[in-house]
């Protein structure tokens, strides 16, 4: 696996290169070899914070916590990602099998700040089933999710506040 360490306002320490290295290893049992983790560390009010990314196979599992130190933190990120895996177990392992090596979207994100302090993000769509989107929408914690249905329509999959999903689709 790849593994890029950035510090956002920080140096990063060589010992703790080898911390997160040591600690990602636990994980190549997940992943193919051209899988990427980008691993940000900063702090935020005090507290450490890390943000694990890992890319494989066009799926993307992402987690982001905050702790008294980045040894704890990155043990309990590692811990989330190692659990969206089971969770998600089946799912993944039809997916991998049935895209793997495809292009990877999200990682060719830019983001952009204009006059409004609006942040952009451009990344290229898939086409995907309902569920995949779901299922991604999950990983990467956010609260909706923009893809393309197997008909090439442009849709919108969210998370509705009683904890269902909602779907919009273009008229």
């Amino acid at each position: 696996m790849k593994i890029t360490i950035n510090g956002r306002q920080l140096s990063v320490y060589d010992e703790t290169k080898e911390l997160v290295k040591k600690k990602i290893a636990k994980l190549d049992k997940f992943f193919d070899a051209d899988a990427e983790a980008v691993v940000t560390l900063s702090v935020k009010h005090g507290e450490k914070n890390i943000e694990l990314t890992i890319v494989n196979a066009g799926t993307v599992f992402r987690a982001e916590v905050q702790d008294e130190t980045f040894r704890s933190a990155f043990d309990r990120a590692v811990t989330i990602i190692e659990r969206q895996i089971r969770k998600n177990k089946t799912r993944l392992g039809k997916r991998i099998h049935e895209v793997a090596f495809d292009d990877v979207f999200p990682e060719d994100a830019v983001e952009e700040e204009t006059e409004f302090n609006i942040r952009t993000k451009t990344f290229s769509i898939k086409p995907m089933s309902i569920e995949e989107a779901i299922m991604q929408m999950n990983l990467l914690d956010h609260q909706f999710f923009v893809f393309k249905n197997p008909e090439e329509e442009t849709c919108v999959v969210y998370r509705r506040k009683d904890g269902d999903y909602g779907l919009i689709v273009p008229q």
